[in-house]
C-alpha cells in the first residue's frame, strides 16, 4: 500500500523495468542481524534512479540450488523450464546508488537459515553475480516539508536511512525504529535535526506477533510533539502489515494527517510466506483503505 506525497510520480505498471546483473564487490555487517552487500560491475551500466526515490527497490532473482543455469541468464529461456526451476523473486530496497562509482548497496536482514535472500546474503562471496529487475519507487522527502516522520521495522530501515540523508538541511526528522534488541540498531545520519526513538521487541513482548508491539509503535508516535492536522509533516510508514496499519490508522484518524502526505507500505505480513503475502496483498490493501 502506498499513499504517496505530492512529490510522487507513478510509473506505467504495464512496462517492466529492465534486467541488470551486479557483481558482489564486498560484504559488511552493519548490525547484529543486517548485512550490506555492495554490487558493481559492467552489468550495472544501464541502471539509474533518475527520479531520486529514496525507497527505490529492485526485484532480485535467486536461482534454486539445483537450477541448470546461473546469472546472467535469459529469463524467457528459463521460464521454458519446469516452474520449480524458475528463479525466486525477492523485492529489496536499494540503500544507496552511487552514480560515480556505479555501486549499489542492498541491506539484508538475516534470520539464521530462514529466507532465500537472507541465506544468500549471509553466504555470498565477492565475485558472485546477482541478477535483478528494476528500479521502482514512489517516495522521496518533500522539500517543502519542515518535519519528516519515518516509522518502520528492520525491513524499512534501508529506505529510512536513505530518506533521512536527503532531507533539507535543518528540517526536523523523527525516526521511530523497531528492532529486536539494541544490537539491531543501525547508524543513521542526516543534514536535518534528527531525533531517534528505538523500540526493542524483546522488551515489549515474548511473542513477536503480540499486538502489544503494534500498540507500542502507535504509543511512540502518539508521544511525539505533533500538532493536530500535522500541517508541516510528511510521514513514511513502512514495514510489517499489521504494524503499519495501526500507525496509519492513528495518523489519519487521531492526528488527521492528510492522505496525500503519508506513504504507507506493508512490505511483509507476519506468519505469511513472501509468496502467500503477494497473493493477498492487494485485497488486504483495499480493506485497509476503508479504515479511515
Amino acid at each position: 500500500m502506498s499513499t504517496t506525497s505530492q512529490t510522487t510520480q507513478h510509473k506505467d505498471r504495464r512496462t517492466l523495468p529492465p534486467l541488470h546483473v551486479g557483481r558482489v564487490r564486498r560484504r559488511e555487517w552493519i548490525s547484529a542481524d543486517m548485512v550490506r552487500i555492495v554490487l558493481g560491475g559492467e552489468g550495472l551500466a544501464r541502471f539509474d534512479n533518475p527520479e531520486g526515490w529514496t525507497d527505490t527497490y529492485v526485484n532480485l532473482l535467486f536461482p534454486p540450488a539445483d537450477a541448470p543455469y546461473q546469472a546472467p541468464f535469459e529469463l524467457d529461456e528459463v521460464r521454458e523450464l519446469d516452474r520449480a526451476l524458475w528463479p525466486t523473486p525477492r523485492r529489496y530496497t536499494v540503500r544507496r546508488w552511487d552514480r560515480d562509482t556505479r555501486e549499489m548497496w542492498i541491506d539484508f536482514v538475516i534470520h539464521g537459515d530462514e529466507g532465500t535472500a537472507g541465506r544468500w546474503a549471509r553466504d555470498v562471496q565477492p565475485g558472485e553475480l546477482l541478477q535483478f529487475r528494476g528500479p521502482g519507487g514512489a517516495y522521496r522527502p518533500a522539500p517543502h516539508a519542515s518535519h519528516h516522520l519515518l516509522v518502520g521495522d528492520e525491513s524499512a530501515l534501508p529506505a529510512i536511512a536513505a530518506a533521512v540523508e536527503e532531507v533539507e538541511a535543518g528540517a526536523r526528522v523523527t525516526v521511530v525504529g523497531l528492532v529486536d534488541a539494541p544490537d539491531g540498531q543501525i547508524p543513521l545520519e542526516s543534514p536535518g535535526r534528527l531525533e531517534l526513538h528505538w523500540l526493542h521487541r524483546r522488551d515489549l513482548a515474548t511473542d513477536p506477533a503480540d499486538p502489544a508491539i503494534a500498540a507500542a509503535l502507535v504509543t511512540a508516535v502518539a508521544d511525539l510533539d505533533l500538532s493536530s492536522g500535522c500541517p508541516d509533516v510528511q510521514a513514511f510508514v513502512h514495514g510489517e502489515a499489521e504494524e503499519t496499519r495501526a500507525v496509519r490508522r492513528y495518523l489519519l484518524g487521531d492526528r488527521m494527517l492528510p492522505r496525500e502526505r503519508i506513504s504507507v507500505s506493508p512490505y511483509w505480513r507476519r506468519n505469511y510466506t513472501d509468496e502467500a503475502w503477494r497473493q493477498i496483498k492487494q485485497d488486504w490493501v483495499r480493506q485497509v483503505e476503508q479504515d479511515s
